[in-house]
């Protein structure tokens, strides 16, 4: 995918990019593939494949789910600041809290937030088991996002601890999303969440699947959850 092609996927969904915008897509793609050579960040740095597989990929989420509000929005794992950086490009008036467990991915996006400019942003180096159980960030955000951490179950409840009531969770999902999504109906509904949506479609120009999984948190999150750092992961909650 192109700029070009790029710029009009967008319009086609209703996004309309400013030259701002643009160039901070083009600030974004230089400065992953300058980092990425001192550090592992991502293994597509092809220019049409980031656009493609990393901004438009990331982006696709606001196609079902509106981002458009002064909302508050944590994105768990980001890396490399995937899927939440490219939308708040597209959408500037969300406040951003970024959390990842590795120091050297946290310094890549301080750095990249000064590079594009950036207002409202966070970012925190920890893991999300114990962030959430940190005072003012439990149940305290609109929406949290994450894409390709974990499997749903997991990523439930690495999440939803921080979403809070009437709140949302949007994973990003490959092929894999419905199976996913069977076996985590146990977890999401012990952790406070409801299925709202779970939308497919394929990127453009290739057959990767993707799914735009939308839970929406009904009720408080039992106090125990998130378990200790590693356990989600380990010890799944699922039936």
């Amino acid at each position: 995918m192109n700029k070009e092609q790029f710029i009009a996927a967008l319009k086609e969904k209703g996004i309309h990019l400013s030259d701002f915008q643009l160039k901070q897509f083009e600030i974004y793609f230089h400065t992953l593939v300058e980092w990425n050579n001192k550090m592992n960040l991502t293994a597509i740095t092809d220019e049409e494949e980031v656009y493609l597989k990393h901004f438009y990929d990331s982006i696709s989420a606001s196609f079902y789910f509106d981002f458009s509000d002064e909302i508050t929005l944590c994105d768990i794992g980001a890396g490399a600041g995937f899927p939440s950086i490219p939308i708040k490009i597209c959408f500037p008036s969300i406040r951003l809290t970024i959390v990842d467990s590795l120091q050297k991915r946290i310094s890549f996006l301080n750095h990249l937030a000064k590079e594009l400019q950036l207002e409202n942003v966070m970012f925190y180096h920890d893991r999300a088991e114990t962030f959430a159980k940190k005072t003012g960030m439990r149940e305290s955000y609109d929406v949290v996002t994450a894409r390709a951490v974990a499997r749903m179950s997991v990523l439930s409840e690495l999440c939803l601890p921080l979403v809070k009531p009437n709140g949302h969770f949007v994973a990003l999902k490959g092929a894999a999303g419905q199976e996913e999504l069977d076996k985590a109906e146990y977890a999401i509904k012990t952790l406070g969440g409801a299925v709202k949506a779970i939308n497919h479609f394929v990127l453009p120009g290739e057959d990767s699947e993707r799914n735009i999984v939308i839970v929406e948190k009904k009720r408080k999150t039992p106090t125990k959850y998130p378990r200790k750092p590693g356990t989600p992961g380990k010890e799944p909650l699922e039936i």
